[in-house]
């Protein structure tokens, strides 16, 4: 099985150009068949469809808390409405400006084996999927492994249809 084989096709993805306001709304209505669900992550693309980083939750709160913050102990400070007040100065920043640039992607027909090294490797829950060309055409996340690893033990077990 190569990474094409559960990779989630790319239907939804961000540009470097496009405020966070407009990426944050879309990270909470991607749509997945009929539903729409919350992401964590959105590859951000150019405008030939090239991979050029990764908008993140992460990166989100990266952008409301101020790096002065690191040499506080925040538990003597009470600031009511600091976040808020951030995220409302924030919303106009541009996605290039705080995506992650260094994303570990893998190409379309790579082994899951690869996959599930690159994951465990480097820490990452989400690989971006590219064909020959470069470009995007899925997502490959943690879970989808974690299943398939799950339905290979249970299918050559014979405990797959076993209820307690």
């Amino acid at each position: 099985m190569k990474a094409k084989d559960l990779m989630h096709p790319l239907t939804d993805y961000l540009r470097p150009e496009q405020r966070l306001k407009e990426a944050v709304a879309l990270l909470k209505t991607v749509r997945r068949g009929e539903e729409n669900i919350c992401v964590r992550a959105l590859p951000v693309l150019d405008e030939h469809r090239k991979f050029v980083g990764m908008l993140s939750m992460g990166d989100i709160l990266k952008a409301i808390w101020p790096s002065y913050m690191s040499l506080m102990n925040l538990g003597d400070f009470t600031w009511d409405g600091m976040v808020e007040g951030i995220a409302k100065r924030s919303q106009d920043l541009p996605v290039q400006d705080l995506m992650t640039r260094e994303v570990i992607i893998v190409q379309e027909d790579a082994p899951l084996m690869e996959c599930v090294d690159h994951m465990l490797k480097f820490g990452v829950k989400k690989l971006p999927v590219v064909d020959a060309g470069g470009k995007v055409t899925g997502m490959l996340y943690e879970r989808d492994l974690f299943f398939a690893i799950v339905r290979a033990m249970l299918n050559n077990s014979g405990l797959a249809e076993k209820k307690s």
